[in-house]
């Protein structure tokens, strides 16, 4: 893989840090601002909104932009959000500041996305895309969970600091190692944005973008909220949350290491075993809760599942819109972000339900189920061996 994709990663890095980070932030930022930790929960929705409706019109508004200055300038403007967030006393004020950073962070996505696809060859897409997402894994792995320390540690406001430093070196990175895009790169073989919008009108696109914001809901609804259930339902320590989130993150990076293998020549087995085990996986998540040794193992399953699973739709998604190929990285993003949105409200509503901290869990299991019903049909396809257009 070539360099600049290793130096986007790091970008990515910085940016997945604090979209995880919230998961384990989200008391400390609730008591601090005077509001409930359903309300502080929305503050995860509303990054994902402002990435799901950022992507497409960053996209289309940067798609004529120099490549390397547009990664630069959302990097610098995602810092600058994170600075305000950190000084605020106000929820409006940081809602605000989420909703501003997740447009730097579409935009960058979106320009990104169809960068690692442009710097590969186009049977490799999985590889690049794999290599991209490493960065958000290796956020969940060692930025969310230190990121939760240091807020247990410092307070909240330490951890949107840090993340606002981490930006820095990303910046210089992309600077320095992302090559600046030719003149006639930009000008051979791009269709007309009416004509790259037009393929959301394809079916087999629109379904693997459903498909893939259902399997995102399912994972940032339960990782919102997995403090929760460690600290109440396995009785231990705030510290353990960051135990929690790392295993998390170890589960999700050799997750999408797999699928990244995997999802350019047989996304199909993946859907086909991953997605019934993930089922399984979020309610018995929720009935050994209680006991902590069982809930670290299946939160490492389960990451692993999420993201071998989400990788591979979302790389089908970047296959279905190649005919967009400046377009595609945000559509691939809208579909991760739709789920980021609606995930976290939807588990927010079952906290005040009998099921309690629990509940998230078990809308995580009935979202995976309703993407594994919609996706039945071609799963049939594929095991009597049919090649189908979705799935080949």
């Amino acid at each position: 893989m070539p360099l600049p994709l290793y130096l986007l990663a790091v970008a990515v890095f910085a940016m997945g840090t604090s979209e995880f980070m919230l998961a384990g932030l989200l008391p400390d930022i609730a008591s601090d601002l005077d509001v409930t930790v359903g309300t502080a929960g929305v503050l995860t929705s509303a990054f994902a909104i402002g990435m799901t409706a950022g992507a497409p019109l960053v996209a289309a508004l940067a798609r004529n932009w120099p490549r390397r200055s547009s990664l630069l300038g959302f990097v610098l403007v995602f810092a600058a959000a994170h600075a305000v967030g950190a000084i605020t006393t106000s929820f409006p004020t940081l809602f605000a500041t989420r909703v501003v950073a997740a447009l730097a962070n579409a935009g960058f996505l979106a320009v990104a996305l169809t960068a690692a696809a442009t710097l590969v060859s186009p049977d490799r897409k999985g590889r690049a895309l794999a290599v991209l997402l490493s960065g958000t894994t290796v956020a969940t792995i060692a930025g969310v969970p230190g990121g939760s320390v240091l807020g247990t540690l410092l307070g909240w406001r330490a951890t949107f600091w840090a993340v606002t430093a981490l930006c820095l070196p990303a910046a210089l990175g992309i600077l320095r190692g992302t090559p600046a895009e030719r003149d006639e790169d930009k000008a051979t073989g791009r269709p007309a944005l009416r004509a790259e919008l037009a393929q959301l009108t394809r079916q087999p696109l629109i379904l693997v973008m459903l498909l893939g914001a259902l399997v995102n809901a399912a994972t940032f609804g339960s990782l919102t909220f997995l403090a929760p259930v460690v600290t109440d339902n396995a009785g231990l320590d705030e510290l353990w949350i960051s135990v929690a989130l790392m295993l998390f993150g170890a589960g999700s990076f050799v997750g999408v290491t797999v699928a990244g293998r995997l999802s350019d020549r047989r996304p199909g087995p993946i859907v086909a075993v991953g997605g019934p085990l993930l089922l399984i996986g979020w309610p018995t998540l929720a009935m050994v809760a209680n006991e902590p040794v069982a809930l670290f193992i299946l939160v490492f399953v389960q990451g692993a599942l999420s993201f071998a699973l989400g990788s591979t739709l979302i790389t089908r998604v970047l296959y279905e819109a190649a005919e967009a190929p400046t377009m595609a990285g945000s559509y691939a993003t809208a579909a991760l972000n739709v789920g980021a949105a609606a995930g976290p409200v939807i588990a927010a509503a079952t906290l005040s339900t009998e099921a309690g901290p629990l509940g998230p869990l078990w809308a995580s299991g009935l979202l995976v189920a309703v993407a594994l019903l919609i996706a039945f049909p071609f799963l049939t396809a594929i095991t009597a061996g049919r090649s189908i257009e979705v799935l080949r």
